[in-house]
């Protein structure tokens, strides 16, 4: 997880107003400052299509319960989990938002640990 992600601005700017009110865990707040800090931010036409973003489906794979899963990140008003369309703000969206595929990223969820590994990211227009 050394590398900076890239993000778009309105996802920038979502994950810093879900920060400031404070929807993290000390520790993901802490995480989540220090990427901000270095992250790439780009115009939504400018983001490589590899990167998980908002309207993206992605394969990752969850390494502590060796499952795979493909879902889409949505913003948290369309979220329907029933349908695989997970908010972007999720545990698995916010540690994955702004990677690419062939990243592997631990995160410190709420929910326990996580190990995710993105296999393949497609976006939706």
């Amino acid at each position: 997880m050394s590398e900076n992600i890239i993000l778009t601005t309105g996802i920038y700017d979502l994950i810093k107003d879900h920060v400031r009110r404070k929807k993290v865990t000390i520790e993901e707040e802490n995480l989540l400052l220090e990427e901000l800090k270095h992250a790439s931010q780009v115009l939504r036409k400018d983001l490589p299509e590899d990167i998980v973003t908002v309207n993206a489906s992605v394969t990752y794979k969850e390494h502590n319960a060796d499952v795979e899963k493909t879902v889409t990140f949505v913003g948290p008003k369309n979220s329907k989990p029933s349908k695989n369309k997970i908010s972007i703000l999720s545990d698995e969206g916010i540690a994955m938002v702004g990677y690419k595929t062939g990243d592997i990223v631990e995160w410190p969820a709420k929910k326990g640990n996580l190990k995710l590994e993105i296999l393949k990211v497609e976006h939706i227009d």
